[in-house]
């Protein structure tokens, strides 16, 4: 009834009006119920406690209570409508009602349905977060599959760790089933194809034009890509005594082969051995203008039992409380990842004016803040970053070369990845009941070139936490790896005149005015598409992108 009453009243100037109005009743329902559910997510996962994911899973039940208000969202659709008809006339608002719209679509289906999704992807989450690789009957932590797979010369351990840090995916293979059942249930009932599409749908992406530009993609990395990868393949064949084509998945450095392998002469770790990474993060953030003393104060940063193993960033509540999840060794790895995920921070209502309405004081989309990230962090891995940081580099010039290599690699090597990741969900989805675990080693096999290992057959896409609790979401790290390098150039050149690989920010406070003006401060104002082109110049493309990987 009211979706037929509401648009009669939206007529000329009364349509700013009732959105304002709109605006603020949502605000003032959902705030504070995003807030409590932000510091119920941070609970479960720095505590993998049963009763703090009971209190998260309770949390989020509210919110979707909120947005599954039909009588609502036949108020925010009218004025979708109205303002797609130019009936707003303050952009700002116009933006607001948009976003609005999409945050309840979503969760216009079964309210039973919506609390079947959140138990369930609360069941997969903590099933992660509680999960510990056992190798002859002893748990071992994430930080030592990961060092194992980096540094061992050992072909049986590494073999055994690689296949425990492997059994979370039967762990969850259950549970992530019934999940993408009702995922597609959820999307189906509100009109899309399935849930990929939907998401995409809501995240303001086009399916046809992401499968273009991975396609492209594709064309532009795999020639640089298999040479790359024959390069390595000989040098790692070479230290662990085997025939390249005898190479495993278990002998590269990492479980997902998302990583450029340790086999360069330099090894990049050795300068971060006896370094203080909290210190470096510290001083270079504050160096260019964009201190983050406050949100290390907040943060958990190492590891303990029962807390979630990987990396996260979170804004509580809009208004600065921003925290990072960590489990921090001194290594390379964990200096890029703090790079990486204190650029989440900066990128947040630290820096985003609170005079930017609450609905818009966030990062414009996933791929620009997740762009932001890799910005930073691909400063770990150069020596010129680290000598001027005050970090002592033994052998610079072995250093150099090996950073070089590794970074251009990891360029190529990530993007290849990610290629599996979105190409994977987009069929998981599409068809959920088609043989998974052959499709995961088809996409491994076709666009990372690793060999499946001879009669597997275990779910070893599901050993991805990512798909199963943050779905539909790593191709905007691709994405982001373009805009990364976009804005790099882009403020190379206006801030430094200078060539982007020679530029390393260091001490120069313009760094962050730059970021605050041209990326932090517009919020949610302006679409990905729109921030892209205001920040760079350009919409988002690969040009730059093939510069950094091409050396």
């Amino acid at each position: 009834m009211a979706a037929t009453v509401i648009p009669n009243a939206l007529q000329g100037a009364d349509a700013n009006d009732d959105a304002a109005t709109v605006i603020k009743d949502h605000v003032a329902k959902v705030r504070p119920l995003e807030i409590a559910g932000g510091v119920a997510w941070w609970n479960a996962n720095t505590t993998g406690a049963d009763a703090d994911f009971k209190k998260k899973e309770e949390a989020q039940n509210k919110i979707d209570a909120a947005l599954s208000d039909k009588t609502m969202f036949a108020r925010v659709k009218a004025l979708k409508a109205a303002a797609d008809k130019g009936g707003i006339k303050d952009a700002g608002v116009a933006r607001q009602i948009q976003l609005l719209y999409l945050q309840y679509l979503e969760k216009q289906v079964a309210p039973a349905l919506l609390n079947k999704i959140t138990a369930k992807a609360n069941a997969v989450e903590q099933a992660f977060n509680v999960y510990r690789a056992k190798v002859d009957g002893a748990e071992i932590a994430d930080s030592k599959v990961r060092s194992t797979l980096k540094e061992s010369t050992d072909l049986s351990l590494r073999e055994k760790v690689w296949t425990a840090s492997k059994g979370v995916g039967a762990a969850v293979e259950a549970d992530l089933t019934e999940l993408v059942k009702l995922r597609n249930e959820a999307a189906t009932e509100l009109g899309f194809k399935n849930f990929h599409a939907m998401t995409l749908t809501l995240n303001e992406q086009d399916g046809p034009e992401l499968i273009k530009l991975f396609d492209d993609l594709d064309k532009l990395t795999k020639e640089p890509f298999t040479k790359a990868k024959a390069d390595i393949d000989a040098r790692l064949a070479k230290k662990l005594k085997v025939e390249p084509a005898d190479l495993m998945p278990w002998h590269y450095s990492d479980p997902f082969f998302q990583e450029s392998p340790a086999v360069f002469d330099a090894n990049l770790d050795t300068p971060y051995t006896k370094a203080d990474l909290l210190k470096l993060c510290a001083t270079f953030y504050s160096g260019i203008g964009l201190p983050i003393d406050d949100v290390i104060a907040r943060s958990d940063l190492y590891e303990k039992k029962g807390k979630s193993p990987h990396a996260f960033c979170s804004d509580i509540d809009r208004e600065g409380d921003v925290r990072v999840l960590a489990n921090i060794v001194p290594n390379e790895y964990w200096m890029g990842t703090m790079l990486h995920e204190l650029g989440h921070a900066v990128y947040s209502s630290k820096n985003i004016p609170q005079a930017v309405p609450y609905l818009l004081r966030a990062e414009a989309h996933i791929l620009t803040t997740e762009g932001v990230a890799m910005q930073f962090e691909r400063f770990s891995k150069s020596r010129p970053w680290l000598e001027k940081m005050g970090v002592k580099v033994d052998n610079g010039e072995a250093f150099d070369a090996a950073a070089k290599k590794i970074q251009q690699n990891q360029l190529l090597i990530f993007s290849r990845w990610c290629q599996v990741m979105l190409r994977f969900e987009k069929g998981m989805y599409e068809n959920p009941k088609q043989d998974l675990n052959k499709l995961w080693w088809e996409l491994v096999e076709q666009y990372q070139q690793v060999k499946k290992p001879k009669g597997r057959n275990a779910p070893d896409y599901a050993a991805k936490i990512h798909i199963c609790s943050a779905p539909v979401y790593y191709h905007n790290y691709m994405m982001g790896q373009l805009f990364a390098s976009q804005v790099h150039h882009a403020l190379s050149k206006e801030v430094f005149n200078a060539d982007p690989k020679t530029v390393i920010y260091i001490g120069e406070k313009k760094v962050g005015e730059f970021m605050k003006k041209k990326v932090f401060e517009p919020g949610r104002t302006k679409t990905w598409k729109e921030l892209t082109k205001f920040a760079t110049g350009e919409d988002l493309n690969p040009k730059a992108f093939a510069k950094d990987f091409e050396g």
